[in-house]
């Protein structure tokens, strides 16, 4: 398909960027200097945009622009440009209930499609640092925060229903960053299609069991007509490690060009997936000087606590800053009614918890076996160590989107992900 791109816009460069931001005076103050003494890199490292990173004597920014299609794959894959609209929308949207915990927006220009905000300094994206076994103590507090104030005020337990309703139109036109998804998550990793890939050859035998995983397809099936259908809050949509910035004592979220009103499990399930494949990644990191057996159990040990304090969070939310149509305080009072609903609130957060499972599962499989993998297990040199730890991943996640309901606490989860961990070749 050609590449169709609108009146006015062209893709940043560094000849074009300084320009660009000399004109904007708010941020070339903030730079500060003169524009050719600007430092500019782009560091676009991802699937899909140009980032930039501009450094100036007084201060920096970055740039993001979205590129007319999919960076991953080059032109021959086209990707409508408005992405980088409803990643605005989502910061704009989101600023007011979790502002802290994602970079400061500075300017969005429509015309070139890309957004001038925070330079996050000294952050590092939360991936490379789990791959190099640090760890991050604020992140539990941090990252909960943001996944149950994100979801509970953009969910009808808090919204009104016609502002619930115009915050659904607003993003329902991010097909195609949606149907991104619902391809590459939940599709193509159980079928025969050009875009996947593996460690080949010593996954093509578990790689074709799942294509002929019956059980296993009816689980990502029913997995997928929820992230179709369900409306439950404005989610991010891509919310793991490479998707976050971090210090000892900060976290920020960033790209979110993924955003739409869709299940609140997609969201929590993303960050625990992530969590599990860099728990399986740790023994091809390890050596004898860092052998990480007691990283391994701190990456468990978050996983549970990110659940339970979310969990925790959201219900506090919903107890004491409901104001939305579902649940109406009318009808229910204090006493008997107070009790009632409360269970009710305990009752919705124990039936998130298969479908956080079930996501989970599926993000770790897309991971392995998709079009896009992570470099927590990219990186492990050893083709053989690199797919033990991929099969002991792919096992834990096939049980988790089958079995989801045999879960019933998320330290059964992470008790199962430890046995797993212990299991030889010979045993997958």
């Amino acid at each position: 398909m050609p590449l169709e791109t609108p009146p006015g816009y062209r893709p940043l460069d560094e000849s074009s960027l300084r320009p660009f931001l000399a004109s904007l005076a708010p941020l070339s103050a903030r730079l500060g200097g003169r524009q050719q003494d600007w430092k500019i890199t782009e560091v676009g490292d991802g699937n899909l945009n140009l980032v930039f990173l501009v450094e100036g004597p007084g201060g920096g920014v970055c740039v993001k622009q979205s590129l007319p299609y999919v960076r991953l794959v080059g032109e021959a894959w086209p990707m409508t440009l408005k992405r980088s609209f409803f990643e605005h929308e989502y910061l704009r949207m989101q600023t007011p209930y979790v502002g802290e915990r994602m970079p400061e927006v500075y300017h969005y220009d429509p015309a070139l499609y890309a957004i001038v905000m925070e330079r996050l300094s000294p952050h590092i994206i939360m991936r490379h640092g789990l791959i190099a076994g640090r760890r991050y103590p604020a992140f539990t507090e941090q990252v909960t925060d943001f996944l149950a104030r994100s979801l509970f005020f953009t969910s009808d337990l808090a919204m009104p229903a016609n502002r619930k309703k115009a915050l659904t139109a607003v993003f329902c036109g991010n097909t195609e960053l949606c149907k991104i998804t619902e391809d590459l998550i939940f599709t193509e990793p159980y079928c025969l299609h050009e875009r996947n890939r593996w460690t080949t050859p010593e996954l093509d035998g578990i790689a074709g069991e799942f294509r002929a995983d019956i059980p296993l397809k009816l689980a990502i099936s029913r997995l997928k007509l929820k992230f179709l259908t369900s409306a439950e809050a404005l989610i991010h949509g891509d919310l793991h490690t490479g998707s976050m910035m971090v210090t000892e004592d900060d976290m920020r979220v960033i790209d979110a060009e993924f955003a739409f009103v869709g299940p609140m499990a997609f969201d929590v399930g993303a960050v625990l997936a992530n969590l599990l494949l860099a728990y399986f990644s740790q023994e091809g990191h390890a050596t004898g000087a860092d052998p990480r057996e007691d990283y391994e159990e701190w990456l468990l040990d978050v996983i549970e606590r990110v659940w339970r304090r979310f969990a925790e969070k959201f219900v506090a939310l919903w107890r004491e800053q409901a104001a939305g149509d579902a649940y109406p305080r009318m009808m229910f009072g204090d006493g008997p009614g107070e009790q009632a609903l409360e269970q009710e609130r305990l009752r919705v957060i124990g039936r998130l918890l298969p479908d956080t499972i079930g996501f989970c599962a599926a993000k770790m499989i897309r991971r392995i076996l998709g079009l896009a993998h992570v470099i927590d297990l990219e990186r492990i040199a050893d083709r053989r160590q690199r797919a033990l730890c991929e099969r002991r991943a792919l096992r834990l996640a096939r049980d988790l989107m089958v079995k989801a309901k045999d879960y019933p606490d998320i330290a059964d989860v992470t008790g199962a992900a430890r046995r797993m961990r212990r299991r030889s070749a010979s045993d997958l």
